[in-house]
């Protein structure tokens, strides 16, 4: 993008246009106590490249590689390598010709993709259909409880304590602007879910109940009683799935009963990329398909009588009045999309198996030898790759340990919920096909030593 540089007279021409005297007005509605008087005192004025190079190189030299270390952390964000197929298939020609499908007859790859990828979905989760993407999983999980306010015609949702924080963080935050009711709490650090009290708790006033699947601490539950629970009450179960590799051992929401279905697809095709881009997974009953954000790619004919992918359904607020559109989403994360879908046609209905009865046998060895340790309790047996430990020592203090020892020895509960006590011995692990016998004897050694 060019520098298009303005002089004085354009820059007061553009403020008088628009009503106000000075640039600072612009930004009236920042608190003074927020805004700087000046530049930011310790950084310099200026730098050279090769100044700024060394000073950043220097910096990063302060990370612990991920990439070189053995890696057990999770909570939302897995490490499964990705073939190097993926990032080739990604760059052709046919998938790179257009940003979004508006014009099929130039766009035809990029559609099929978006096809096949919800055509994977749908099934993944146990669902009819599934859209053709969302940001990621937490937005997709807020999209979900305002198509369940827009079915039902109720405001007020049940959030599992097992969700993960962060998504319930997004969830509060969009809350705030269109008066749903959520209630929640945090995790218990027990065997059991909370899905019993959910259902007890579900009323005539409510709108859905978001489930994790598995939860922020790796426990897997039957949902099936707490859907038909809902949907007794006239209230939707909403699933939620951090890992879609469990989808390959574990039985699917959708077969359990849930409506809407939504999750992060970043394990499959994604690298961890300091943090993303994601992207989210949304699936549902066929019934609630005009409610559904996003939008959908569908397969039809041309004039010819040959196969053809167009946009089937697209209520977004670009295509229709603002008011009736199902969510702002403004655009899809459809490279990442496009990634999964490779990812996931590599593998296979028989190579995702192998890859979960791999993650999950790896867990169970870890988790058993974890649990050896002298002081060491493992809070949940029924798990896939995931689960929570609780040590005799606060676990945020542990996990540092770990590192100076380089090794990434999994997530501390009170990163997670600061504040709350009862969860600060809790230390969530997750083992994939990634981690080595060597790797899981380092953390063995490390956590070992973290906790006397």
């Amino acid at each position: 993008m060019r520098y298009l540089p303005l002089s004085d007279a354009d820059r007061s021409a553009m403020l008088e246009t628009i009503g106000v005297a000075h640039v600072d007005d612009l930004f009236r509605d920042v608190p003074q106590e927020a805004r700087l008087d000046g530049p930011i005192a310790k950084l310099p004025s200026h730098a050279t490249e090769l100044e700024v190079e060394r000073h950043l190189s220097a910096l990063a030299r302060k990370n612990v590689p991920a990439g070189e270390v053995p890696f057990f952390l999770g909570c939302g964000a897995y490490k499964h390598p990705v073939p190097a197929s993926v990032d080739h298939l990604i760059q052709r020609g046919e998938f790179l010709t257009a940003y979004t499908p508006y014009q099929p007859e130039i766009a035809q790859g990029t559609l099929q993709v978006l096809f096949e990828f919800q055509s994977q979905v749908a099934r993944l989760m146990g669902c009819e259909v599934a859209n053709a993407s969302m940001y990621d999983g937490s937005t997709a999980c807020w999209e979900a409880i305002g198509m369940a306010r827009r079915i039902t015609r109720k405001s007020k949702t049940l959030i599992s304590s097992g969700l993960h924080p962060h998504y319930v963080s997004v969830c509060n935050t969009m809350a705030k602007f269109t008066g749903d009711t959520l209630e929640t709490a945090v995790p218990t650090l027990t065997t059991e879910t909370d899905i019993d009290d959910l259902i007890g708790r579900i009323d005539d006033e409510t709108s859905a109940v978001v489930v994790q699947y598995p939860d922020i601490l790796g426990r897997v539950a039957d949902l099936s009683g707490l859907a038909q629970a809902a949907q007794a009450k006239g209230a939707l179960l909403i699933a939620v799935v951090t890992e879609p590799v469990a989808l390959g051992l574990l039985k699917s929401p959708g077969e359990m009963g849930a409506d809407i279905v939504v999750g992060e697809g970043q394990s499959i095709g994604v690298g961890l990329n300091f943090g993303g881009p994601y992207v989210g997974l949304f699936a549902c009953r066929e019934k609630h398909i005009r409610q559904m954000p996003g939008r959908i790619a569908g397969e039809t004919i041309d004039a010819d009588g040959r196969r053809g992918f167009v946009l089937t359904l697209s209520t977004r607020e670009q295509h229709i009045r603002r008011e009736k559109a199902t969510s702002n989403i403004c655009t899809n994360a459809g490279l990442c999309a496009l990634a999964f879908s490779i990812h996931m046609t590599l593998l296979g209905e028989k190579g995702l198996r192998q890859l979960a009865e791999l993650n999950h046998a790896r867990a169970v060895e870890l988790s058993q030898r974890l649990a050896a340790i002298p002081g060491v309790e493992l809070v949940n047996d029924l798990f896939f790759n995931e689960f929570t430990l609780k040590l005799p020592v606060e676990a945020r203090p542990a996990v540092h340990r770990m590192v100076e020892k380089n090794v990434l020895g999994g997530v501390s509960l009170g990163r997670l919920y600061p504040g709350e006590a009862a969860l600060a011995n809790g230390l969530v692990v997750a083992v994939t096909e990634t981690a080595t016998d060597k790797d899981m004897d380092a953390l063995v050694e490390a956590l070992t030593e973290a906790v006397k």
